[in-house]
């Protein structure tokens, strides 16, 4: 059996030349970079290295950028840190197709007393951009947007998004974990406060991340202790997992130009062939302002979930959404945030592809994407004969 993995947005595999970077730091050099003697000095500099090669990939000064255990931690970080540090009350922007990670935050504020606005999107899973003026006029106010979806890989406007936050005076929080090492992004050109990134989607291992903090951007620490991290995060830092982060990010600067039109090609060839060949299949999200590696179908008449059971059992793994919330039987809030009709909601699947991604594993789901949809639509009481 053939194995394809699809599943990009929800982890990556670690690169080779990311794991031969960690391996002497689990081997030989597992000094604390916090001692004072030679054993464990000796690894400060290389924590220094990662910093600087992080914040290389998105033009930030290796200063601003401090080290986290995920992306989830840094939105968390981010949100109520930035939060706690305005001295008053902001009111909290956020959009209904958040990562869970911010979503779930900003309504824990909202139950704590915060003013919380959760602004929709279209059925392309685009903001309007007036609606986010009329959120953030005339109050404090901290704005927390993803630059770009996790389930459809519709990318916000956040350039645009940033010189409207800036006009009032706010703070903008851009979780940018499925963009970071897929886009171009330049932070001296972009007036973005604050950014979470996660290491386990660009080929790094997972249980690494990092929060650019802007220069001046006021946010509390959020793990107290030591010294670690500027007094920002304390722990022990993870070196190992630090290094191969770093390694990550300068490998990403280097795929990233020779890479994005091979992932929209490949990605352009399967929305295809899945439209050409499965009746009654819709593609979810803007074609026009979308990650180059990601596809959300939707399958009308069909369950998702049966749909990746059968593509798992020829090896294939594809998902129905945010893998932190893909256990759950009802369609994706970002589906459903999309308006898109039930009868297909249900049916929605994520292919996100990598740079390992082949035409050869493209066209393996092509040969069998029909037949399961054909077979699903007969066993169901409301499918297409």
């Amino acid at each position: 059996m053939k194995n394809v993995y699809l599943d990009n947005n929800a982890t990556t595999q670690v690169a080779p030349e990311v794991l031969d970077a960690m391996m002497p730091f689990l081997r030989d050099m597992w000094g604390n970079p916090s001692s004072i003697h030679t054993f464990g000095g000796q690894v400060a500099r290389y924590i220094d290295k990662a910093r600087a090669e992080v914040a290389s990939l998105f033009g930030a000064d290796a200063s601003e950028i401090v080290f986290t255990s995920c992306g989830s931690e840094s939105d968390n970080a981010a949100i109520r840190g930035a939060v706690e540090a305005f001295g008053t009350r902001p009111r909290i922007v956020t959009t209904r197709v958040e990562h869970p990670a911010v979503l779930s935050t900003c309504r824990h504020l909202r139950d704590a007393g915060y003013d919380v606005v959760e602004l929709g999107v279209d059925s392309a899973g685009e903001l309007d951009l007036d609606d986010l003026r009329k959120a953030i006029e005339g109050v404090p106010v901290l704005v927390s947007i993803m630059w770009a979806n996790n389930e459809t890989g519709v990318i916000f406007p956040i350039e645009e998004i940033a010189d409207i936050v800036k006009s009032v005076g706010g703070v903008l929080h851009v979780d940018a974990v499925q963009a970071v090492g897929k886009l171009p992004i330049d932070l001296r050109a972009v007036p973005v406060d604050l950014l979470s990134l996660s290491g386990h989607k660009l080929h790094a291992p997972k249980g690494i991340g990092a929060l650019y903090i802007r220069k001046g951007t006021k946010v509390r620490p959020f793990l107290l202790g030591g010294h670690q991290e500027g007094g920002r995060r304390a722990g022990t830092e993870n070196v190992p997992y630090i290094v191969g982060l770093g390694r990550a990010c300068t490998l990403a600067a280097e795929w990233m130009p020779h890479e994005t039109s091979k992932l929209a090609a490949l990605r352009d060839k399967l929305e295809a062939g899945i439209l050409a060949t499965c009746e009654d299949a819709t593609v979810n999200g803007s074609t026009a302002n979308r990650l180059p590696n990601t596809s959300n179908v939707s399958l009308e008449f069909v369950e998702g979930e049966a749909i990746l059971l059968h593509l798992n059992d020829l090896g294939i793994a594809a998902s129905s959404g945010s893998a932190c919330t893909s256990g759950s039987l009802e369609p994706s809030h970002v589906i459903r945030a999309m308006g898109v009709p039930f009868t297909a909601a249900h049916g929605s699947t994520r292919f996100s592809l990598s740079r390992y991604s082949t035409e050869q594993e493209i066209d393996y789901v092509l040969k069998h994407m029909p037949r399961i949809v054909k077979k699903l639509r007969e066993l169901s009481p409301f499918g297409r004969k």
